[in-house]
Parts: structure tokens; sequence; C-alpha cells
């Protein structure tokens, strides 16, 4: 692990920039904390879920942290300290598989077989004519500025997500963080969504993803720059009786943890309504952002998430 110096006038600047903007058209969603304490940092304590029977489409976007400008070293090393049932050992078992599926000059995918992946689901990814299956983690990659960057992981057997934009030019890499679902939420030991196939579209940048439990979602880059990378979320019908999304993350203490806040614009609010993670019970909103205000000891440069623009069909 490296040194974390921060530049105090990068910060304030930072903290300006990286404010989220409300989005005022927008629907207001249930949003319940089910988030719990604990001393691993390596577990996904945090859990934030995200309800309405009206919603057919959102964007979920990853934003660099407010600190991101004064940071000039990072730390991304796991840290299993205090962690009773999982260590190096049960988690970092190397993949006895690799496959590149789609490959061009700017976008390519690779997928991953696990061992020891906790659930054991073969979900088929289609690109073209070409499907893949058994692969439990896929990765998108991107050529940007002559340099290869992955920006987005998939895991198909549990409907996890990961993205981030583009790294910083003065940092050249950044970590990933929080985790998110999208689809019809169920539980199974941890929330999860269970997928039925995937498919994606490289001319419109879109991922399909078809639901064991009926219907489908599609998820476009949107955006993505060295500010943000957006995802438009479309589903095709709306995903009632329980979240239709939730963003998974770990939380030990303000300096460690993946997501520390959270900010709230309320449904017809003046203001945005701000809390510590873990004080936050439910609220009504049109705008959620989740992140940190100071850097962390764990996944330092990882970002922010922001949930918004929920609507009930596309925007004219």
């Amino acid at each position: 692990m490296r040194s974390l110096p921060v530049a105090c006038a990068a910060i304030v600047v930072g903290l300006v920039a990286g404010s989220p903007a409300a989005t005022l058209d927008g629907l207001a969603v249930d949003v319940t904390n089910g988030s719990e304490r604990v001393l691993c940092a390596e577990k996904d304590n945090v859990t934030l879920n995200f309800a309405s029977p009206q919603v057919k489409q959102f964007r979920i976007e990853a934003t660099h942290p407010v600190y991101i400008g004064g940071l000039r070293d990072d730390r991304f090393a796991p840290d299993w300290s205090a962690c009773e049932d999982i260590s190096a050992a049960t988690s970092e078992v190397p993949p006895p598989r690799k496959v590149t599926f789609y490959e061009d000059v700017e976008v390519w995918l690779t997928g991953f077989s696990f061992a020891n992946f906790w659930r054991d689901k073969d979900v088929p990814i289609r690109v073209g004519d070409r499907v893949e299956h058994g692969l439990h983690l896929i990765q998108l990659w991107v050529r940007r500025f002559e340099r290869a960057e992955e920006v987005l992981v998939l895991y198909p057997a549990d409907g996890y997500w990961r993205i981030r934009p583009l790294p910083p030019a003065h940092l050249g890499w950044s970590a990933y963080g929080s985790s998110f679902l999208v689809g019809p939420i169920e539980q199974a030991g941890r929330p999860l969504v269970d997928i039925k196939e995937i498919a994606f579209d490289r001319r419109t940048m879109t991922f399909t993803l078809t639901f064991d439990r009926g219907g489908t979602a599609s998820l476009k880059i949107a955006a993505l720059d060295r500010e943000r990378l957006a995802l438009d979320v479309a589903f095709d019908r709306s995903i009632a009786g329980g979240p239709f999304a939730t963003l998974r993350s770990m939380y030990v203490t303000e300096t460690n943890a993946d997501v520390a806040r959270v900010a709230l614009r309320e449904e017809s609010a003046k203001g945005w309504r701000e809390e510590p993670i873990l004080d936050f019970r439910s609220g009504r909103a049109t705008d959620v952002w989740t992140g940190r205000t100071v850097p962390s000891n764990h996944n330092t440069s990882a970002p922010d998430i922001v949930f918004s623009r929920f609507r009930p069909a596309a925007a004219n």
C-alpha cells in the first residue's frame, strides 16, 4: 500500500465540482437501508434498495470522488484483517478459464470462470452469433487516449455490476468500489438477480438482460469520459412487489469504506438531505448520491454512485 497525500485546495475545488445536480422532473422512489455494521472490510454490509411499481427507466452514474484531484497515490489492496470466515486463501483463486469473446479496435469483452464462485449458474452470453457459457465474470474494455481501460464488470450468475469512469490523467488508474443490481431483486443468502440470458450490442453499447422471472432490461452506456460513466437503464415492464435496483457496498469506518455517506433529493424538497450511510433509514427521493467526502484506506479512488432520472417511460 501507498500513502495518501491530498492537496487541500484540490479537495475544496472537488467538493464544488462533484456536488450532484438534481433532476427536477424525476419520479420519487422508495429508498430503504438494509445495511449492518461489520468489522471485515471485504464484506458487503451496505445495502440500499430502490423500489417503485411505476419506474421503467432510470440512470446510474459512476463519478470520481470529490477529492480525486488532490489524490497522488492510491490504496486498493484487499484488507482481510478482522475477517473471520473469508481470507485471501479462500477468495483469491486464479481463474481456470479466460476467453475474449468479442474484440474490435476500440472495444472488447473478456470472460472468466472461477472454480470457487459462490453460485453455480450458467447464464448464456450472446454477442452477435457467438454464445458463451459458464462465465462468472465479464469485463468490458475500451481503448481511449491510446490506452486500454477496463470500465465495467458484470457477474452473470448473481447479477452484480461495477462501473467506473476513465481514470484521471494524473493517476492513470482508478479502483472499482460499490456494486449494484438491476432487475427483480431476490434473496439467497444475499441479494441477487436471476438472469436467464445476456446479450451485448456493440453498435449501441447496450447490454440486454432477460430475467428468469420474465421481462427484460437494457443497460446502455450513455456517457464515458474522465468524469463519469453513465448507464441508462430501461425495463420492458415495471417491477412491483420488491426493489428494481440495489446498491451494495462496504463500510467499516469513515476512512475504511467504499461508501460513507448518502444524499437524497426528496420529493418536492428545496435542498438535499445528507446523512452518514449507516444512520440513514429510509426516504422517498428523485435523486440519490452515495460516496465519500474524505479519502478512505479502502479503494481510495473508487467512484461515487448516483441514481437518478427515475421515469415511467421514455422522455419526449
